[in-house]
């Protein structure tokens, strides 16, 4: 069984070798808004991180051939959202 989790070391690792950066973005409140939006929306928190790091078509309903649908660009509006509110 999969455990639904997201670490601080696996976003850093991630950002850092895919990307080839570093975080920009407040690393404790880009967790919390991960478990925030992926709690509201009944998502896999790693699915979540890619789907709003790289666009990643992780998030059944959220793309139709490439683009966001009201689904998807809903799930981003909330993170967003969460994000700025914390």
């Amino acid at each position: 069984m999969a455990y639904n989790t997201i670490s601080k070391k696996y976003i850093l690792d991630y950002i850092n070798k895919e990307c080839g950066s570093e975080m920009r973005h407040d690393l404790a409140k880009f967790i919390a808004t991960i478990n925030n939006t992926a709690s509201q929306f009944d998502l896999n928190k790693k699915d979540l991180f890619h789907y709003m790091i790289e666009r990643a078509d992780t998030i059944p309903m959220s793309q139709s051939y490439g683009f966001d649908t009201a689904y998807g660009r809903e799930i981003r509006g909330t993170f967003e959202v969460n994000y700025y509110n914390l």
